[in-house]
């Protein structure tokens, strides 16, 4: 931690005219150089007065230690600075979401509430200006507060100008102010690491793929082109996450045909959508196929536009093991199951 240091009480009693400077100052009789003494004297402890930091509490690495970090992978890329004695200060790029910036401490250190972000002038630079960039609400937990994409943005870019990232909360224990300041030193090399992690980070994450759904809008069982491409991008982040234990596929239709009509319908959707991903790469044996006809429309058939939403596939990605999956249909018999050799 490299907190601000407070003015001294020395500092403080050079910011005003002295008791026994006042009285001599009035005497009639004071010599033109002692007045010229004092004033020159106060307007020195005046400028000391307004170039010291505010008294404050000020988490910041020193200068000679800064330094940026980049790491990453296909599913979400880092540049990070740690923050002696708080934690770490990082930009976030999730795949398939736009770049944040979070505070992560360490222990408890700053309060729940307010604060504001700056993208700031660093102390040796007065002739810059401080630029706010918003409020944040800070929180309990690992993650102190997590910024929008347009505030990192913004961080990025003063960064590259060479200024700091500071987040102020005006009152914590005490009344004192708190003050989180992350350097710009060493910064474009990590940061050029950085981009080239982000060049390459798949186009979704988990969480945007897990509950899909592959549309049928214009009957029958053959893939559309926006199905295709869908399926592509997931097919994709499979392959690269072999976490991703089961993919049950689940095929449905509207209520236009018979019920044996729809439920063969259901059943041919499912099977189409599987067999594109086993084209794609994707083992048989990470599918789990099902049909249900009609019985389980997504919206009302009181429409064209609503029977054409319900033909359709819905895709489920889970991470749970294998053997500890139901493989089998729920015990109501809502769903019946299918192979891709039926």
């Amino acid at each position: 931690m490299l907190p601000e240091k407070p003015a001294s009480g020395h500092a403080r009693a050079d910011c005003r005219l002295r008791g026994k400077d006042r009285r001599r100052l009035a005497d009639s009789h004071a010599k033109p150089e002692f007045v010229e003494f004092v004033v020159n004297r106060v307007l020195t402890g005046m400028l000391l007065c307004w170039s010291l930091p505010s008294m404050a509490l000020t988490f910041q690495t020193r200068l000679e230690n800064a330094s940026w970090e980049a790491s990453g992978d296909q599913f979400e890329c880092r540049l990070s600075q740690n923050v002696p004695d708080f934690g770490v200060g990082e930009f976030v790029r999730r795949a398939g979401e736009p770049t944040v910036f979070r505070l992560k401490p360490r222990e408890p250190s700053i309060k729940a509430g307010r604060a504001m972000l700056f993208a700031a002038a660093p102390y040796w630079r007065p002739a810059l200006r401080d630029i706010a960039l918003g409020s944040v609400l800070l929180n309990e937990g690992e993650v102190l507060f997590t910024s929008d994409d347009q505030q990192a943005g913004r961080l990025l870019t003063g960064f590259m100008e060479g200024r700091v990232a500071a987040v102020k909360q005006m009152q914590w224990k005490g009344g004192m102010p708190v003050e989180v300041r992350m350097l710009a030193t060493n910064f474009m090399t990590p940061y050029n690491d950085y981009l080239k992690c982000v060049a390459g980070l798949l186009p979704v994450n988990f969480d945007q793929i897990k509950s899909s759904i592959i549309g049928f809008p214009g009957g029958g069982y053959d893939l559309e082109e926006v199905g295709r491409a869908k399926l592509e991008i997931i097919a994709d982040y499979l392959k690269a996450d072999p976490s991703v234990t089961r993919v049950i596929l689940e095929g449905h239709s509207d209520n236009s045909g018979n019920r044996l009509l729809n439920r063969d319908l259901s059943r041919r959707r499912a099977l189409a959508v599987g067999e594109y991903l086993k084209a794609l790469g994707i083992p048989e044996e990470r599918m789990l196929i099902r049909f249900l006809g009609e019985r389980q429309p997504l919206v009302p058939n009181n429409s064209a536009a609503n029977r054409a939403k319900n033909r359709r596939v819905g895709l489920e990605l889970s991470r749970v093991p294998v053997a500890e999956q139901t493989l089998v249909p729920p015990a109501s018999g809502d769903a019946e199951q299918a192979t891709l050799s039926d």
